[in-house]
């Protein structure tokens, strides 16, 4: 009966370590080729914000939560850029068949921020993103520090409370 037990700790023990070590992996951008709305071609491991946070979202033209999401996140834009300086890049996983809508699609609506296209979600399956609307959070480092998936109106103030956090932390640390 001893050994049982201590058999069963021992697979409890290791379980434990694991989760602890594989939940302080740093995520990071993958690099994986995109084209911004010109057709050129873009390494994601380019993405940058000079020192400073972006935001990643992934959506699709045929997606209304996304939508919704891109509208809100263009009203407010201004706003955090003057705040806090984080940059937004959208990325487009509507595929070769409709990526063509997506830049008249983006202009029209008079969007402000940096969009790509992810024809294939080649990205998308790299970054691990569900369905759009996918968010992620990204440090000066390029470190994913968080991601929300969905959505709903008041998601918008979520993200910005992390953008602030995280632009709070990294005031504090170079003091």
């Amino acid at each position: 009966m001893n050994k049982v037990n201590l058999f069963i700790c021992l697979i409890v023990l290791t379980i434990i370590s694991y989760n602890i070590s594989f939940s302080q992996e740093t995520r990071t951008i993958p690099s994986v080729k995109v084209k911004n709305l010109k057709g050129e071609i873009i390494d994601t491991k380019s993405f940058s914000n000079d020192g400073k946070p972006f935001v990643i979202c992934f959506w699709a033209t045929w997606c209304s939560p996304c939508i919704i999401e891109q509208n809100t996140f263009n009203e407010v834009y201004d706003k955090w850029q003057e705040e806090t300086g984080v940059k937004i890049i959208s990325i487009s996983i509507d595929d070769t068949r409709s990526s063509k809508k997506v830049a008249p699609f983006v202009k029209g609506r008079k969007w402000k921020f940096e969009f790509y296209l992810d024809e294939n979600s080649n990205f998308k399956r790299a970054m691990n993103a569900g369905h759009p609307p996918h968010s992620f959070l990204v440090n000066a480092n390029g470190e994913i520090v968080w991601e929300h998936s969905g959505f709903a109106p008041g998601d918008e103030e979520e993200l910005y409370a992390e953008i602030k956090k995280l632009i709070n932390n990294n005031t504090e640390e170079s003091r």
